[in-house]
């Protein structure tokens, strides 16, 4: 993608305008006087391009943890601490998951469905924190466990 080089005295000029509606569009780039080329972008391609560096490096720590023989410990995981429920499997499948909402948001140019997906894992992850839903959610369970239901009279 070609992008039109503006000069730093355009911006005094008449083609500041041009500049500014390049930078809207998507990209402006601008040559300073000693040579260093800038680029302006809207605010919100700018965030995007930061979750996605964010999320991309979480995902290959998530991977690297998956692989690992013993679970990293809750020091190693710092901000990613909440996935110390979760086993090997459940981490490899996480990064799985992670990789895939990274392309299907890169294709869109939007980071929800990264956002819902880690979400909707924090969220188990609280579940799993606790014995009785842990046990609901995991267990084994036989068919003698259950007895049929009543019909309300």
């Amino acid at each position: 993608m070609e992008h039109e080089t503006f000069q730093s005295s355009d911006l005094a000029g008449a083609k500041r305008t041009q500049f500014i509606h390049a930078a809207r569009s998507g990209r402006a780039r601008l040559r300073d006087k000693d040579g260093m080329t800038l680029i302006m972008l809207p605010e919100r391609d700018l965030n995007v391009l930061d979750q996605f560096a964010h999320w991309s490096q979480v995902q290959q720590r998530i991977a690297v943890m998956a692989t690992r023989a013993a679970p990293a410990s809750v020091a190693e995981l710092g901000d990613l601490a909440w996935l110390r429920v979760f086993d090997s499997e459940d981490l490899h499948t996480l990064a799985d998951e992670l990789h895939g909402a990274l392309i299907a948001g890169l294709a869109d140019q939007d980071t929800d469905v990264i956002v819902e997906l880690v979400s909707d894992w924090r969220m188990t992850a609280r579940q799993l924190e606790d014995p009785l839903r842990k046990a609901v959610l995991l267990d084994h369970f036989r068919e003698s466990d259950f007895e049929d239901a009543q019909a309300p009279e």
